[in-house]
């Protein structure tokens, strides 16, 4: 017997026409962006997007960075090979804390350099560790994949808390997009099974819900980047024929929890003008309900992941020193 249907909101429609105007600084950029992230993906794209959401050569990025550069392989979901690439401050004493990151690329795309280039000055400036896998990708490798080699990952992590040079104690797990939603499904797994404990989720512009039913995702078709047939298209890949049951779980969508309590405090950005708004702030919603902290920002005009494709960007700007302030709170020796 196939699994039940999720039921959908009557009188949704499917297109909404009327949506929030991008930031004009932004806007200006959208025509090149859309060469290298269409907004619209679908599954004979994917080889694409493989090429043109590929990481510049991870040297390319660390040249005159005083930042180690490790490479490991770790047993993953059915025990198979996942490679973890680990940056550490090169003259940090002691124990330092350490991030988890799940990459983006909506579970069919990108790699585990993916925003290194951002993401370094966590080690650089915090002297944090930063520990990022090469997890499988759809729809060749379908949930729980990615899921359970992000686990995976994150108890190998604090198992070897030693060897690293890391705290235990200060485990964030982070990542954007595909991957924030990814991040948050280790905070739930963690605590569902007495895992790592983790002190911080980091959730940017994360792609929380499988089922497409919130006003936002409905408000963008073929603008912007990231569109709803694009969520879709990546929801589909990894759910296969899950995708909109009630079989699919909440580590891999975290929306459909039903307890949110007892999670460890999160940070959530998003833009207004991107299919993510609404599900990031029901999020945070659900973990205030639950008695938890969660600290949301909406960036007003932000089209998805324009702090990628828009860094020089007043928005963008914003937004990194924002999300770089929390971080750094809560990971302060």
């Amino acid at each position: 017997m196939p699994p039940e249907r999720s039921q959908e909101p009557v009188g949704l429609p499917q297109v909404i026409a009327a949506r929030p105007e991008f930031d004009p600084e932004l806007k200006a950029g959208l025509a090149i962006v859309g060469g290298v992230f269409p907004p619209t993906i679908t599954p004979d794209l994917i080889p694409f997007m493989r090429r043109s959401y590929a990481s510049p050569p991870v040297h390319e990025t660390l040249a005159g960075r005083d930042v180690e550069h490790r490479e490991y392989e770790v047993e993953g979901h059915d025990a198979d090979p996942v490679t973890v690439s680990v940056f550490r401050p090169a003259r940090a004493a002691g124990p330092r804390p350490v991030v988890v990151y799940a990459h983006s690329g909506g579970l069919m795309f990108g790699d585990r350099f993916n925003a290194l280039d951002l993401n370094i000055q966590w080690v650089e400036q915090i002297g944090a560790v930063l520990v990022t896998p090469e997890y499988r990708l759809a729809p060749e490798f379908r949930d729980p994949y990615a899921r359970e080699d992000m686990y995976a990952v994150l108890e190998w992590t604090a198992r070897n808390a030693e060897e690293l040079g890391i705290d235990r104690r200060r485990i964030m797990v982070a990542g954007a997009s595909a991957g924030a939603g990814l991040a948050g499904g280790l905070a739930l797994a963690s605590r569902d099974r007495e895992g790592p404990a983790i002190v911080g989720q980091l959730l940017i512009y994360p792609m929380l819900d499988d089922r497409g039913t919130t006003v936002s995702t409905n408000q963008f078709d073929g603008v912007g980047v990231w569109d709803r047939v694009s969520n879709e298209t990546g929801w589909s890949a990894a759910l296969g024929e899950a995708y909109r049951t009630d079989a699919v779980s909440p580590y891999l969508a975290p929306a459909r929890a039903t307890d949110f309590s007892r999670l460890p405090p999160a940070y959530l950005d998003v833009g207004s003008a991107e299919i993510f708004r609404d599900e990031a702030i029901a999020y945070a919603t659900n973990l205030w309900h639950a008695g938890g902290d969660a600290e949301l920002h909406v960036w007003t005009g932000g089209f998805h992941a324009f702090d990628i494709f828009a860094p020089h960007t007043a928005l963008a700007q914003g937004m990194l020193r924002t999300r770089f302030a929390w971080v750094e709170k809560l990971l302060a020796d």
